[in-house]
């Protein structure tokens, strides 16, 4: 029986927008897990933070509750999607007032393991 390789961490109330942060998360996609941490260090987006912090712990749930090894680990899906919008209202001319919306993303990355191909050799013997 083949175990499931995939390992999971959400991230739920990152401070960005979803379109900004599906550019970053686009650029990791496919990505070794240890190259994609590498590429995030030098990214020039507030975002990239968040994200890095979310493929970390990734990396920890699939170390220590599935013990995979941390070299073969690469980002097999890595998206986006709205979360909690807040409220905010600035005054304007005349008495009125413009609403000002921030609005919150939920990060998710997935995690699969990649077998080498001697180990594959080793089971089908």
């Amino acid at each position: 029986m083949q175990k499931n390789n995939l390992v999971k961490a959400i991230n739920k109330n990152v401070r960005t927008g979803a379109r900004k942060a599906n550019l970053v998360l686009n650029f990791i996609k496919g990505k070794k897990a240890d190259v994609a941490i590498r590429d995030l260090e030098f990214t020039r987006k507030k975002v990239a933070l968040d994200i890095k912090k979310t493929v970390k712990s990734a990396i920890a749930n699939a170390e220590n509750n599935y013990q995979y090894d941390i070299d073969n680990l690469y980002i097999k899906e890595a998206y986006v999607g709205k979360s909690i919008v807040m409220k905010r209202f600035r005054p304007r001319a005349k008495g009125r007032a413009a609403p000002i919306k921030k609005p919150f993303s939920r990060i998710t990355i997935i995690l699969e393991e990649k077998q080498s191909k001697t180990k594959k050799n080793e089971v089908n013997k």
